[in-house]
């Protein structure tokens, strides 16, 4: 604290304003708090600025752009495509990425949540201090806080981040449509933006040190991305060690070793996505008493409270799945726990993970594998896409739907999509774990025709031994 520097005094504090710290504001707000959000830059975090919005954009302008190249076989012929790289990043930003962040802006100011503009330490565990540039800082002591700090990329010291080495955030705003690129970590990040650039006309090497890409992800999942990577030229090396990179003002040089053989790519760009990293480091938490473990995740209890009974922690800073809809679910059970509803506690067992490759791959609840480890009888129910009207309208048929129940009361356990909009479909199966139904209250559900959300009660009535479209 700076001479002159009177504290200011503050209800509840959120620091962090991404899919975890506007989510936990507004609810913490509308329960009745007074809240202050602190984010050091652009509102709605990494998700909305550098993340899963920009991203699945590109995706997007990738599909639009294979679309227009080969839709022969629907009697559709151009003579001729091209994509103007510029305007797309300029469609990214400003149609799609701002209009979200102003949207969130204007959700805080609607719901009465005060936002500093700035960098937070903890003093201790009810004293802030913010640093709104490199020299005017202000002290505020609060009551509550929850950290939504989130997480960035992990830098591999043999892959200093520069122009032609980038992390996501660098992948996503390239200037140009690279000739080669080479993406170290075949994980969700790494695998959707080599499929969005490959469909944009970039020839893509992934580097995994893993013998499987998307390691989240079951076999047969990850098979049909590995099929499609294939015809888009993507080349997928598994058991990969990345050893070394040289990059020059045109391109880089990677060293990589494979079954004891060193072996050496070039490409104009090298994009490193192996993980990323809690952003609990740089805020003051030993100075609070905060515990972390030894990765640097905070140590929190079912309601997302950390050792200091006043300060909560979700999203990225805490251990699981870094998702943004996992940060926003923990951001809402802290809210109440912070206005002092009892019952709220975290209960993960319906939380989906999406995957935007192609095709597009969920899950939610439990694999097969995992119902089984957990002790239950089960029964596997597989129905592929190829057998739903709407799939085959839209001449995307590769895929399935998967639903894993328990053998004698049909409760259904968790499901696995792979096809066109998993993404959108894994809602209906959550929620069933969530509410306990079974194969049989799903296969009841009338389900419109055509669509693709049929192959979900087709599977249901696979899992009952009652298929009518297989």
């Amino acid at each position: 604290m700076v001479v002159g520097d009177f504290a200011e005094e503050l209800e509840t504090v959120v620091i962090g304003s991404g899919p975890g710290g506007y989510v936990a504001a507004i609810r913490a707000a509308q329960l009745g708090q007074k809240v202050t959000l602190i984010e050091r830059g652009n509102i709605g975090g990494v998700c909305l600025n550098v993340g899963c919005i920009p991203s699945k954009a590109l995706i997007h302008a990738g599909d639009e752009y294979q679309a227009s190249l080969d839709s022969s076989i629907l009697g559709i012929q151009t003579k001729e495509a091209t994509i103007n790289f510029e305007k797309t990043q300029a469609w990214k930003d400003e149609k799609v990425v701002r209009p979200l962040t102003r949207g969130v802006e204007q959700l805080l100011k609607k719901n009465k949540v005060s936002i500093i503009k700035g960098e937070a330490y903890f003093v201790n565990n009810q004293t802030l201090h913010v640093m709104f540039d490199e020299e005017k800082g202000q002290t505020y002591t609060f009551e509550k806080a929850v950290i939504a700090t989130g997480s960035r990329p992990i830098e591999l010291p043999s892959f200093k981040f520069g122009k032609r080495i980038v992390d996501s955030t660098g992948a996503l705003n390239l200037k140009e449509i690279p000739k080669k690129m080479i993406v170290i970590g075949g994980g969700y990040i790494g695998t959707e933006l080599a499929g969005a650039y490959a469909k944009l006309g970039t020839e893509v090497t992934i580097l995994e040190g893993l013998d499987q890409i998307l390691m989240g992800f079951e076999k047969d999942m990850v098979k049909l991305v590995e099929q499609n990577f294939k015809h888009k030229q993507v080349t997928v090396v598994t058991n990969a060690m990345a050893k070394s990179a040289v990059q020059d003002n045109q391109q880089v040089t990677v060293v990589y070793e494979v079954d004891g053989k060193e072996q050496q790519l070039e490409a104009d760009y090298v994009l490193v996505s192996v993980g990323r990293r809690p952003n609990t480091d740089d805020i003051g938490l030993e100075i609070a008493g905060i515990e972390t473990n030894e990765k640097g995740f905070i140590q929190v209890d079912e309601q997302g409270r950390t050792n200091k009974k006043n300060i909560y922690a979700i999203g990225d800073v805490v251990p699981g799945l870094a998702l943004a809809h996992k940060a926003s679910y923990e951001a809402k059970v802290a809210a109440e726990a912070i206005a002092g509803m009892k019952g709220a506690a975290v209960d993960y067992l319906a939380m989906p993970a999406v995957c935007f490759t192609d095709p597009e791959l969920a899950t939610v609840g439990f694999t097969e594998k995992e119902a089984k480890e957990k002790g239950f009888n089960v029964n596997s129910s597989k129905f592929p896409l190829a057998g739903n009207g709407r799939a085959l309208s839209l001449n995307k048929t590769e895929g399935f739907i998967r639903l894993v129940t328990e053998k004698e009361s049909h409760t259904l356990l968790g499901a696995q999509i792979a096809g066109v909009s998993a993404s959108d479909l894994i809602g209906e199966l959550g929620l069933a774990i969530e509410n306990g139904l079974t194969a049989e209250d799903i296969s009841l559900t009338i389900h419109s025709h055509p669509s693709l959300g049929e192959s979900i009660m087709d599977a249901a009535e696979l899992a009952l031994g009652q298929p009518i479209h297989l």
